[in-house]
């Protein structure tokens, strides 16, 4: 509470709130569109968007947190609200496939900008060091909330209005969000000089995951996650209405089904990680997904497609998604220097979707083409090598201080120093 007390970072952080349950609901709702504009083919449609979507988050997060410092933070804030609020509302005029990937590139290339610039500002207005680690918890937390609950929220809305009314409604609320932002002050940014030292910035946190075992049964972690929730959210919406014969909103309670399954898990593993250590859990979340995947390929294969199935099936990959989400800020903190943790942030949100990079298309284009046993047997396959990488990579005894070196002293006087290093995040 005594970060919120703060009038700036309250306002921001609400901004990123808002902003990424647009961006959630808008993802909800476009599965909805692309089932309307190409039927059967729907499946391969979001792939194909999601896909770009990662590919702008791969490319541009990392760019952005390098060059943040040399513009005004705050109104780059404010244009990337309004450029995402402009798309959105673009979005139900679609009456081709190839204009949504036009629109899908320019509204994840301005969120893949958004985050990295949020997370450079955050030391500016949070000055004290333990709230500003409290800051980035609560900030990843936003994240995996926002996942948790877009779904539940779509499916409710859906109940009363078409999914059309859903990009109006999230239109809006980048506006609200950009508002939010022009109503924060938010200083600018000591500029650095030099190609090498920025990218040198945008790459220390993925060096630094390369480096330490635990991070990198981190990144073996999150392909586990990308494969299980590829199946969910790409092919949920061909499944319920093709193979189900469900409705719109059908498709979205299928999808908070998933998420309701994460939301229980996550309320839960509080009181169960102060017994259990991270890797325990974690792990077990993986075997949980390499079930979950399992159990997908079972229903299909066999022809048993029916409500309560996949309801289970789809709730368990929920559980499993939260018991690694959810544990993985803290391990990613444990695991660095107090100066390093911006920068293993940010390569935790590159590395993380770099995975779904991988595993969208396969659950798109491989579903849509050679059907869903193929896709699902091999985004099963990843998952199962996940969880044997993580296994591997991963000690089972490992200590809970930093192993990539020892912790340098960081002082709140020191602000250049810790500034800098924000902007990787």
């Amino acid at each position: 509470m005594r970060l919120f007390a703060i009038r700036d970072y309250r306002r921001l952080f609400s901004a990123q709130i808002i902003a990424l349950f647009g961006t959630g609901l808008t993802t909800v709702a476009l599965g909805l569109l692309a089932y309307d504009l190409a039927g059967p083919r729907a499946g391969m449609v979001l792939g194909t968007a999601l896909t770009i979507k990662m590919v702008m988050y791969v490319v541009i997060a990392p760019l952005t947190a390098a060059y943040v410092d040399r513009f005004s933070r705050r109104i780059l804030l404010v244009l990337l609200d309004v450029v995402r609020a402009a798309v959105v509302l673009a979005l139900p005029f679609v009456t081709e496939v190839w204009q949504i990937y036009v629109l899908i590139g320019l509204l994840q290339a301005a969120s893949a900008a958004f985050t990295p610039t949020f997370q450079a500002v955050i030391p500016d207005i949070v000055t004290d060091e333990s709230d500003y680690t409290r800051a980035l918890s609560a900030s990843q937390v936003a994240s995996t909330m926002e996942s948790l609950l877009s779904p539940v929220l779509t499916a409710v809305a859906l109940a009363f209005i078409s999914f059309n009314w859903l990009f109006l409604g999230t239109s809006a609320g980048f506006l609200l969000s950009g508002l939010l932002v022009l109503s924060t002050r938010i200083p600018d940014a000591r500029p650095s000089s030099g190609h090498t030292r920025a990218w040198d910035k945008a790459a220390a946190g993925i060096r630094t995951f390369l480096r330490t075992p635990r991070l990198r049964g981190v990144m073996a972690l999150n392909l586990v996650v990308a494969a299980a929730g590829s199946i969910v959210v790409v092919n949920t919406v061909n499944y319920v209405r093709d193979e189900l014969g469900g409705s719109q909103s059908d498709v979205s309670w299928m999808l908070a089904a998933s998420g309701g399954g994460t939301l229980l898990a996550a309320l839960v593993l509080p009181r169960v990680l102060d017994r259990i250590s991270a890797r325990t859990v974690m792990v077990s979340g993986a075997g949980v997904l390499v079930g979950g995947t399992i159990a997908a390929v079972a229903l299909i294969a066999a022809g048993l497609t029916t409500w309560t199935g996949t309801a289970i099936v789809w709730t368990v990959i929920g559980i499993g998604m939260a018991l690694i989400i959810t544990p993985t800020g803290n391990v990613v903190r444990a695991s660095v220097a107090p100066n390093a943790i911006p920068g293993a942030f940010a390569a935790q949100f590159s590395l993380s979707h770099l995975a779904w990079l991988i595993t969208y298309p396969i659950a798109g284009w491989l579903g849509t083409n050679a059907g869903f046993t193929l896709a699902w047997s091999v985004l099963a396959s990843l998952a199962g090598a996940g969880a044997i990488g993580a296994l591997l990579l991963w000690p089972r005894h490992d200590g809970r201080r930093a192993v990539t070196g020892p912790a340098k002293p960081v002082r709140p006087a020191h602000r250049t120093d810790r500034s800098t290093l924000s902007k990787a995040a």
